[in-house]
């Protein structure tokens, strides 16, 4: 099964399929894609035949019908898939884009013609893809993007720039969200999708992004010069895309939440086995009280963190996850994630600042959760709108 905590809680969810499926992820990231983890980190960016590969297994698109080149299972799949990937430390992949987000945006809203043109390479890993929302002038406020798509005979002409984008440097294919209308807030945003080269006409990828953590996971700038994209590639309604992704930034804060638990179970574990060897004033460090207590309260934010979780991966599959409850998952589950983490590297005294510690790494990975799929401080506004 998934990996339960050290209590042998497991979700209610959980069928036999998710149990070969937690097995088959746990070994292809140990076995395949972690030996190469220190290469990935002085690269900056997974390996593509890493999502060939993962492709193959059956690993990518979970939750996109059979017919589509897809595992023909939900959320529960991916779920599970982002939970293993976590628990093995292995961060250069970005399948929480890639399958947890992506492809949901093609099966909501594309037409059929659109699914079955891009799914399939989506599913394969013979396309890699990343969805462009956040531009240099602001994050959050996404009716303020200026990234603009003027129409011209049967393309738009696309300019503008994108920064922050996960699996910007390796993606084939580009959920683009543009002003169609400038003279609109919400209602002037469109998504386009957009198929890319490093040798398309009017498009550049810019620096890999140096950032605190996730070093072997890509984050890039994109550029766009009078791209052309062809009109057909628009995703649903022009003029829709706020609303769409409105829609979808629930299931987007519930891939941050799922990899925000799965963090805090690993963190967790991670200490209490080094508690248990490391001695100090001549006994293991979990014999002493305050080392006792520190994993009790982390142990415990933990198992409720993971109640909580599992409730809204519930509602979610029912179709019932609302905004507001996901804005909580994300809010509560990521600034747990970050205390509990913190709390643990402080049992590790120095050997927590290094990185040949695991931990360290955790540490320096966590802080971003805060950050992306909207700040924890949007988080609060739309929480507090419903009160």
């Amino acid at each position: 099964m998934p990996t339960p905590g050290l209590d042998g809680y497991a979700p209610p969810w959980l069928k036999p399929e998710h149990d070969d499926l937690a097995e088959l992820a746990r070994d292809f990231f140990t076995e395949q894609v972690l030996p190469h983890a220190e290469r990935l980190e002085r690269q900056g960016h997974p390996d593509r035949e890493h999502y060939r590969r993962a492709g193959e297994l059956g690993l990518l698109g979970l939750s996109v019908p059979e017919e589509y080149g897809g595992g023909g299972g939900d959320f529960t799949h991916e779920a599970v898939l982002l939970h293993e990937q976590t628990m093995c430390g292995e961060g250069s992949l970005g399948l929480a884009v890639h399958s947890g987000i992506v492809t949901g945006y093609l099966r909501h809203y594309g037409t059929e013609e659109q699914k079955r043109r891009w799914l399939p390479g989506l599913c394969s890993g013979e396309l890699v893809g990343a969805i462009a929302m956040t531009e240099p002038g602001g994050g959050s406020d996404l009716q303020a993007i200026r990234t603009k798509a003027v129409p011209d005979g049967d393309d738009y002409l696309v300019t503008g720039s994108k920064t922050f984008i996960t699996n910007g440097a390796l993606a084939d294919l580009v959920i683009l969200a543009v002003k169609t209308d400038t003279s609109q807030g919400a209602a002037g945003i469109s998504l386009l999708v957009c198929e890319l080269s490093d040798d398309t006409p009017g498009f550049k990828r810019g620096r890999l992004i140096d950032k605190i953590g996730l070093h072997a996971n890509d984050t890039a700038e994109l550029f766009f010069d009078d791209l052309r994209v062809e009109r057909r590639n628009l995703l649903g309604t022009e003029g829709g895309g706020f609303f769409q992704m409105m829609e979808q930034l629930p299931q987007e804060r519930l891939v941050i939440g799922v990899g925000a638990v799965a963090a805090m179970q690993r963190a967790v574990e991670l200490t209490v086995a080094y508690a248990k060897e490391r001695t100090a004033f001549g006994k293991p460090l979990i014999g002493h009280q305050n080392t006792r207590m520190v994993l009790a309260e982390c142990a415990t934010r933990t198992r409720a963190s993971r109640i909580f979780l599992d409730d809204c991966i519930a509602r979610h599959s029912r179709g019932e996850l609302d905004v507001p409850t996901a804005a909580m998952a994300k809010l509560w589950l990521t600034e747990g994630q970050c205390e509990v983490v913190d709390k643990c590297l402080q049992v590790f005294g120095g050997y927590g600042y290094t990185t040949e510690y695991p931990i360290a790494r955790m540490y320096a990975d966590a802080r971003v959760q805060k950050i992306y799929g909207g700040t924890n401080e949007i988080m609060k506004e739309l929480i507090a709108r419903v009160l």
